[in-house]
């Protein structure tokens, strides 16, 4: 299933978020169980159906890293259950380094400012994964969209971060 077609999106890696929730809002009222309330038990199941559909959909188009994988899988590469990792050195390193600094938090000095400083470090490595993303994603060759995928598998792991150091952040509230 296309999820740009379902949504009338042009296909890409930049959406246009307002057109994506409209066209959610008025394929939801289309296609609601509820409408379907007085229909035979095979309308019922193909509503339930089509509206699963709608919500994976937007749910896919509205994250960068869900989309992408989408994106990529249109285009026969298919990454969205793999468990396979990156193997570029310098990005290795850089995980190393982030690790170290998240196990060291609960030491710091000044912690809070160590936080945020993670937190600045983590955004612009994603918008320069992004921005290189967008571009490969515009490719026609395959070799780009498998750098594609690398790149995806980048911002997978930055969401996992980002979520250690929410967590770690909690931690020293609390």
């Amino acid at each position: 299933m296309n999820y740009f077609e379902l949504f009338n999106l042009p296909q890409g890696f930049d959406i246009d978020a307002a057109a994506l929730a409209e066209t959610y809002r008025e394929l939801q009222r289309a296609v609601h169980p509820d409408k379907f309330a007085a229909a035979s038990e095979q309308e019922k199941l193909l509503a339930v159906s089509r509206t699963a559909m709608v919500n994976d959909g937007f749910q896919t188009l509205k994250d960068p890293v869900r989309r992408a994988e989408h994106l990529l899988a249109l285009k026969g590469v298919d990454i969205r259950h793999e468990t396979q990792t990156v193997r570029d050195t310098g990005f290795l390193m850089q995980q190393m380094e982030w690790r170290e600094a998240l196990e060291d938090l609960a030491q710091a000095r000044d912690p809070h400012r160590e936080i945020d400083a993670l937190y600045r470090s983590f955004s612009a490595f994603q918008t320069d994964v992004s921005a290189r993303l967008r571009q490969l994603l515009q490719s026609d060759t395959e070799q780009d969209w498998h750098t594609a995928a690398n790149e995806v598998r980048k911002l997978k792991f930055m969401a996992k971060l980002h979520q250690e150091l929410e967590r770690a952040e909690d931690n020293l509230l609390d």
